[in-house]
């Protein structure tokens, strides 16, 4: 999620823009940034759905150690994603204020916007990556020696196929979706995302009403990369991105299922509602100019039972869960269902 041309949303044409930096960091090094504990960093936000998948990849594969995080305000300013959550404003490892002064340490006046996730070279400052696409993938196949003991398999070479071919049409029209439907500027634009939208939950939600997860019987990435929209749907999509059909909490199936989801270890203690509130409508000033967040909705919903281990399936596979959340880490109280 980039951080320029806020108040344009809504006036201008929505396209996202692919990733520039697209080096990767693997086990043989190929692009010269080889796998190393504690070599890099991180940086992401609570409130972007694209950060939130690494977030949630990296809690379940155990490598909060391995790689270290850093949160960036939900906040942004015309500078960016910034580190006003530390103390001086300063990301503590990396020692900048805004993550642009990573980017422009690996390409001076680079033109496009700064998103995240990002992942930053510790001892140059230099951006390595901002492909949020490849960026999970690669953790769960690239970064298996720095895996916890009993880290799941998110990726199954097995079934890579069918995730991918899922994991596009979640892509295209509920992860991309929204946005395209929240940020048009014309009625027709609207409407067809809107459309395309629904249809595609509702195919969804006609999959999951027989099996626990998207593909096979455990949590893969297509499981993921759905849950980090389907959090934020009620919260931010249904009415500040007008894709308000139907709410999350009126589908029997994909709210059991994002509910399922969200208790499992990994996934709801990743998520804090405080910064999706208040980022995608105080920043979007494009499409909601008074910058007011609204109270709802209730959040004790998510708790609530689910019952969606009748349909049987294994989490983790043949791993387990992962521990606690690091200290550090843990989502504020005013993030979390009471």
């Amino acid at each position: 999620m980039g951080g320029d041309g806020n108040s344009a949303y809504g006036h201008t044409t929505f396209s996202r823009s692919r990733s520039h930096f697209t080096d990767r960091i693997t086990a043989d090094g190929r692009d010269g940034w080889p796998v190393t504990a504690g070599r890099y960093r991180l940086v992401v936000s609570r409130a972007c759905p694209w950060a939130s998948r690494a977030v949630v990849s990296r809690r379940l594969l155990g490598l909060e150690d391995a790689l270290p995080m850093a949160v960036a305000d939900p906040i942004q300013d015309d500078r960016s994603w910034r580190f006003t959550l530390d103390p001086d404003g300063r990301d503590p490892v990396l020692g900048i204020r805004f993550l642009s002064e990573a980017y422009d340490r690996r390409e001076t006046d680079y033109p496009g916007g700064v998103s995240v996730p990002a992942v930053v070279d510790v001892p140059s400052g230099r951006l390595v990556t901002n492909d949020y696409q490849q960026l999970t993938l690669d953790l769960a196949t690239e970064w298996t020696a720095l895996h916890r003991e009993g880290a799941p398999d998110l990726y199954p070479a097995s079934r890579r196929a069918e995730i991918d071919e899922v994991m596009a049409d979640v892509y295209r029209d509920v992860n991309n979706g929204v946005y395209r439907a929240g940020f048009a500027n014309e009625q027709k634009r609207y409407e067809e995302a809107c459309t395309a939208l629904f249809r595609r939950l509702e195919l969804l939600a006609e999959r999951l009403a027989g099996q626990r997860y998207l593909v096979g019987d455990t949590l893969t990435e297509a499981d993921i990369r759905l849950f980090t929209t389907l959090v934020r749907f009620d919260a931010v999509y249904h009415g500040h991105f007008k894709c308000n059909r139907w709410k999350l909490a009126e589908n029997r199936v994909l709210w059991a299922y994002a509910r399922d989801l969200f208790q499992t270890p990994g996934f709801g203690d990743t998520v804090d509602f405080d910064h999706i509130k208040r980022h995608y409508y105080q920043v979007h000033t494009g499409i909601n100019p008074t910058g007011i967040v609204p109270l709802g909705p209730d959040l004790a919903g998510w708790l609530t039972p689910h019952h969606r281990q009748e349909l049987g399936g294994r989490p983790f596979g043949d791993g387990t869960a992962p521990g606690p959340v690091p200290e550090g880490e843990r989502v504020a109280p005013a993030g979390r269902p009471a």
